[in-house]
């Protein structure tokens, strides 16, 4: 799925971290959501290499990259100490500065990036994304029902870990079935390597844990830059499936007007949450057209 990129594990000051490289041109990298890792951009990537210095990741928690313990106030999983691990993964590649998009998960590690590393991040995607600092002050009930778990895998463990570990693949297939299609449009073989990794119960802790901290350090880390005007001044992308929770629930424009100051485009696609899944063309010819 990745034919031609070099694969690789990075040693950030946090973690390890599983990446790979393909293309060349000016650097581009691309974070995956929940629960996948770096295959999720195996339909987009290789095309984007045409153009870019591609970089995919497996986020820190995720896929085959290494899983810290978290506990206390889970900062282990706070979307700084991600943001961190790639800004380091592309400091080891030569890449001082760069482009990046990041879908779900990845495009909350990305805001994060764009808000402790504004040098670093030359422009910005953001894929099927809301803050959460918008999310978590506004709960609604069409939002917390589509987006039920966010708040099953924050509860204090072991109690997701244990219920997540006695069928992890009916969970798992049960989360990505969110429109009639159900899983039909995945990669059967990153649909398979996505079940692999949720098998293994050091994932699904550290996915918790993610969710942990978004609902306490991350959420304070936000309020306090929220509250005290700063905002994403980085050249932003706003993409997002129309038939999504995020397009069918959310005024996605004018939400991120509160939170960046430099949005240059926004888009959608004819799709749900899995933009590059399940509508890969549409999505690749946004995002190339952004970041070229």
């Amino acid at each position: 799925m990745f034919e031609n990129f070099t694969k690789t594990t990075v040693k950030t000051s946090g973690a390890e971290i599983v990446t790979v490289v393909g293309g060349e041109g000016p650097p581009l990298l691309l974070m995956h959501g929940n629960p996948f890792n770096h295959l999720s951009w195996h339909k987009i990537a290789p095309r984007l290499a045409k153009d870019f210095t591609v970089v995919c990741t497996d986020l820190r928690g995720y896929g085959d990259s290494s899983k810290p313990e978290g506990g206390g106030d889970h900062s282990d999983y706070s979307f700084r100490a991600m943001a961190q691990d790639q800004v380091e993964v592309m400091q080891s590649l030569g890449f001082e500065r760069f482009n990046a998009a990041g879908h779900d998960r990845g495009a909350r590690v990305l805001h994060r990036m764009c808000l402790d590393h504004p040098e670093k991040v030359l422009k910005a995607g953001f894929v099927d994304m809301l803050p959460q600092h918008h999310l978590l002050n506004n709960v609604t009930r069409q939002w917390a029902k589509f987006s039920w778990h966010w708040f099953f895998m924050t509860q204090d463990a072991p109690t997701p870990e244990r219920m997540m570990d006695a069928d992890p693949e009916f969970f798992i297939l049960r989360k990505l079935s969110k429109t009639a299609q159900g899983t039909a449009f995945f990669g059967p073989e990153a649909l398979a390597d996505y079940i692999r990794c949720i098998k293994n119960p050091a994932t699904t802790h550290a996915m918790c844990e993610d969710y942990r901290a978004t609902f306490g350090i991350d959420l304070d880390m936000d309020t306090a830059d929220f509250d005290s005007g700063r905002r994403v001044d980085t050249p932003a992308l706003i993409l997002w499936g129309e038939k999504d929770g995020v397009g069918r629930n959310h005024n996605a424009a004018e939400v991120w007007s509160r939170y960046a100051t430099n949005i240059v485009q926004t888009a959608t696609v004819p799709s749900g949450h899995y933009l590059q899944e399940e509508c890969p063309d549409e999505t690749y010819e946004v995002l190339q057209g952004f970041f070229k």
